[in-house]
């Protein structure tokens, strides 16, 4: 169980570089899927084995996520929304190893993440708009809501990171402390429900990113509503 969430500990240093506890178990993890994927796609076939089926499973339920929530295909947002779900998924499962602090449970490792967003957002965003028509959405439906819209940007990019930060450091102080009340074998159930909630904490951040980068791709709402008015 880790002793707070807002103080690591020091496990090294690297010059003057302080390594903690959630640094190390993100680089392990970084290194288990990228291995784990660079090794496995050399060995896919025509005829695939049921870890092949079960990975292709996962992509294309990926994609039609992606097809559904961002209305866009998904090869080019694929890589990110993936790799987003399944690094927070093993982050938060990592908590059910003795000794590993998920670093899911840490507000650095969530903030780097929601960063990750927010710049995805503005990236795509320009990437399909242009500049200028970028930067005109913040003026929609007027001018006025200028700084609104500058507000909620940063706003919803701090809601990721509350959101996946409370919940998983909550989950992790309580398994830990009815461990140490309860013994070694009351806590399953909750260790459990920790797994159903890790994994669905991965779902919403990664959803709430594919909402996010869709809306900086969709069309503006002030000329969409207007179609519908004239429609109608």
């Amino acid at each position: 169980m880790i002793a707070s969430p807002l103080v690591t500990a020091t496990l090294f240093h690297i010059g003057p570089i302080n390594v903690s506890a959630p640094v190390v178990a993100t680089w392990v993890i970084m290194v288990l899927l990228a291995g784990g994927a660079a090794w496995y796609t050399r060995r896919l076939s025509l005829t695939p084995s049921k870890m092949q089926t079960v990975l292709e499973l996962v992509v294309s339920t990926i994609d039609d996520q992606i097809r559904d929530t961002m209305q866009a295909e998904p090869e080019r947002y694929r890589s990110l929304v993936g790799t987003l779900f399944l690094f927070i998924l093993v982050s938060n499962w990592s908590s059910l190893l003795p000794g590993v602090e998920p670093p899911t449970a840490h507000v650095e490792t969530d903030a780097a993440l929601a960063l990750i967003v927010f710049c995805a957002t503005i990236f795509y965003g320009i990437r399909t708009r242009g500049l200028g028509r970028y930067l005109a959405t913040f003026a929609e439906p007027t001018w006025i809501m200028i700084p609104l819209n500058v507000v909620e940007q940063i706003t919803r990019t701090f809601s990721l990171v509350v959101r996946l930060f409370g919940n998983v450091m909550s989950g992790v102080f309580v398994v830990g402390i009815v461990l140490s009340l309860a013994g070694l074998l009351v806590p399953i159930p909750l260790m459990a429900l920790d797994l159903l909630t890790g994994a669905v904490q991965a779902y919403i951040f990664t959803v709430l990113a594919m909402v996010f980068i869709g809306a900086a791709l969709a069309e503006n709402s002030t000329k969409t509503s207007s179609k519908e008015a004239s429609q109608q």
